[in-house]
């Protein structure tokens, strides 16, 4: 090793320890019990001094065992602290939870700053904390590989923009911070891919500032409910040429909800919606993407093709309602 390159990692070296110093007392263990039974644990870190931490829906369900409001809650510091907490929300849909940490039985609590990941670049330092595998407290660095990457949560909708890093994760670091030389958060470390190597997932951070007022004020993210099930399909490039839509991608409609905005517009089963709202509709992940909570109570116009081929462009008025909790 020459001198340049003693020079170089020891300046990685001071970086990253720089950053764990600063980051590491607002990163938590939460351990989940049920009754006397312990069901789960995993890592979370606190974002305001007042002791509300972020961490994974997945680790408050407790691998979706049963309702996060039956589950009991603990976290311990990296100083040795202890405390109870209470869950105050979650959203399964991006995989991101709140609890709340009681500071008069804790002293003062540190906090992390949330950061921003859009403007993330690939190369940068991405230093994960969390508790792998039952080992509190551990530290893993490395670069963020790739932006821009999506997953499936469990409830089966796409996260979009998330974080790759190559900063190794085990199970135990989901819900813990993903932070980068400025000890700024710019990821919520949630998934591990099995077989792989050094590919590692995390919720970008805009998303969660998103999230989070809604988990602290509703208890869960509001989004807009249509009451229909529907599936991706390719168009037929003659359809698409005919009618110069947009795209190749529809929605088919394969089931509606009785009594729902959609039934009551008057949509029907293999209808294929193309549009909402003036907005191309391509796939579902696209439209649970425009049914956000600004569409709630708005009349908007759907577009969409019925009949046989060539189909017919029909538009419907639809209001959308607020989708029930979980």
């Amino acid at each position: 090793m020459g001198a340049n390159d003693a020079v170089l990692l020891d300046a990685y070296s001071q970086t990253v320890s720089d950053v764990v110093e600063r980051a590491a007392p607002a990163v938590v263990a939460v351990s989940v019990t049920h009754g006397a039974q312990h069901v789960g644990s995993g890592s979370g870190f606190l974002y305001t001094p007042d002791g509300y931490l972020l961490t994974n829906s997945h680790v408050v369900r407790a691998g979706g065992r049963t309702s996060a409001k039956n589950l009991g809650y603990r976290v311990s510091l990296a100083d040795g602290r202890e405390a109870s907490a209470r869950f105050v929300g979650d959203d399964p849909d991006t995989d991101l939870a709140v609890l709340h940490v009681d500071p008069i039985s804790t002293g003062a609590l540190p906090a992390l700053v949330l950061g921003r990941s859009a403007g993330l670049k690939r190369g940068e330092i991405a230093i994960a904390i969390g508790n792998p595998l039952g080992f509190e407290h551990t530290v893993t660095a490395g670069i963020v590989s790739a932006l821009g990457r999506s997953m499936r949560a469990s409830t089966g909708r796409l996260i979009p923009d998330v974080v790759q890093t190559d900063a190794a994760l085990n199970p135990g670091n989901s819900g813990g911070p993903l932070v980068n030389s400025r000890a700024e958060v710019v990821g919520v470390n949630t998934a591990i891919i099995r077989g792989a190597q050094a590919l590692c997932l995390a919720v970008a951070v805009d998303i969660a500032s998103w999230v989070l007022p809604q988990l602290m004020r509703h208890g869960r993210v509001q989004r807009a409910y249509l009451g229909v099930g529907g599936s991706t399909i390719q168009l037929p490039r003659r359809v698409v040429s005919a009618l110069s839509l947009d795209g190749p991608g529809a929605v088919r409609v394969d089931a509606i909800e009785p009594d729902s905005p959609a039934a009551r517009a008057g949509l029907r089963e293999g209808d294929l919606v193309i549009g909402l709202d003036g907005q191309p509709v391509a796939s579902v992940d696209g439209l649970h993407q425009l049914l956000d909570g600004s569409r709630i109570g708005r009349e908007m116009m759907l577009k969409l093709l019925r009949g046989s081929m060539p189909p017919e462009v029909m538009y419907l008025r639809v209001q959308p309602s607020a989708r029930a909790p979980a």
